[in-house]
């Protein structure tokens, strides 16, 4: 049993990695649908929050089917991260996560996100004041440094759990690498194996199929795992792993059919929450993601983000269920 706070998750939980522009309602359902235990919300920023800024405001929607879930926001300035929190809390999630961990350069360079690991003594402030200013369980999700050099994971867990965080999420790279190079999970270890944590570890990175997730699972000795990039396209990832970790077999990859299947559940569940519009703007990032490694795929692709017309895109994703009916894509 991992509790975070008065919440308990049974097993080996399995999070879904807040991601800016794609860790939205829509794709947050159908990874819940197809196994992730927890959810994040895309990273809010505390100054929009507090400004009452509509995109930030839209971020906080969140629905009873994706219980658990964390809103997580990012600033710099330790008031306005106060702020921020509390009007979080007020959108009712089950926990309120702090985001130390973005790389982006214009996050990071201006002291928010992983910029504030080079000064661990602001970062165990601003977070103690945000425990103290709600109620719900305060999580955080960070690297293990700016670079190599400034690697110092093991004092920042013990200061954030010093100061009431409940659990942490690490992602196995340095701000300085951005998304490039192999995580490095041994640091991720060594704050989950140190005998002063006692709090949760989440290990990040480079989890990208069930086999893996057993791998660091068992060698590194976390209490669960965040994936990210590898849902995106792909929502099956998080049960094809506890089907693998409960009987050592790989589920089938998904068929064409399920592919067409999840990519309409996911458009309507974006029609339904930003309407038209946006909805179907906001799909056309994922369509190449669905069917990636479908040969021939590019003019329907082509049809998809550039139609208009719901109904036209609908009537597309049937035409490639029946082109590439039996269709095994090229991984």
């Amino acid at each position: 049993m991992i509790k975070i706070g008065s919440l308990e998750l049974e097993g080996f939980p399995l999070l879904l990695a807040p991601m800016e522009d794609v860790s939205d309602p829509p794709f947050r359902a159908v990874c819940k649908e197809n196994g992730a235990d927890i959810m994040y919300t895309e990273f809010i920023s505390s100054e929009g929050l507090i400004r009452d800024a509509a995109k930030s405001v839209e971020k906080l929607d969140i629905y009873d089917y994706e219980r658990p879930i964390g809103i997580q926001i990012f600033g710099d300035k330790i008031e306005s991260m106060r702020e921020a929190a509390a009007i979080a809390e007020e959108a009712n999630p089950d926990i309120i996560d702090i985001n130390y961990g973005c790389p982006v350069k214009k996050v990071a360079c201006k002291g928010a996100g992983a910029g504030i690991l080079l000064d661990i003594p602001k970062m165990q402030k601003m977070t103690e004041e945000i425990v103290k200013r709600v109620d719900k369980p305060v999580t955080v999700k960070t690297r293990l440094g700016w670079d190599e050099s400034t690697i110092k994971i093991v004092e920042v867990a013990k200061r954030l759990q010093d100061v009431g965080v409940q659990a942490l999420s690490i992602h196995g790279r340095t701000r300085k690498q951005m998304y490039k190079g192999v995580a490095d999970w041994t640091h991720i270890a060594e704050v989950k194996n140190h005998p002063d944590i006692h709090i949760p570890i989440f290990g990040n990175g480079d989890i990208d199929s069930p086999q893996k997730a057993l791998e660091y699972k068992n060698k590194y000795g976390v209490d669960g795992i965040m994936i990210g990039r590898a849902a995106i396209g792909y929502p099956w990832i998080f049960n094809e792993i506890k089907h693998y970790m409960k009987t050592g077999e790989l589920l089938p990859p998904p068929t064409l059919e399920q592919r067409v299947d999840i990519t309409k559940k996911h458009l309507q569940f974006s029609l339904e929450w930003k309407g038209e519009k946006k909805g179907l703007f906001e799909m056309r990032r994922h369509y190449t993601n669905y069917f990636r490694g479908i040969p021939n795929f590019k003019p329907f692709r082509q049809t998809l983000v550039e139609s208009d017309d719901p109904q036209e895109v609908l009537k597309t994703l049937d035409r490639i269920a029946e082109e590439f009916a039996g269709t095994v894509p090229i991984v």
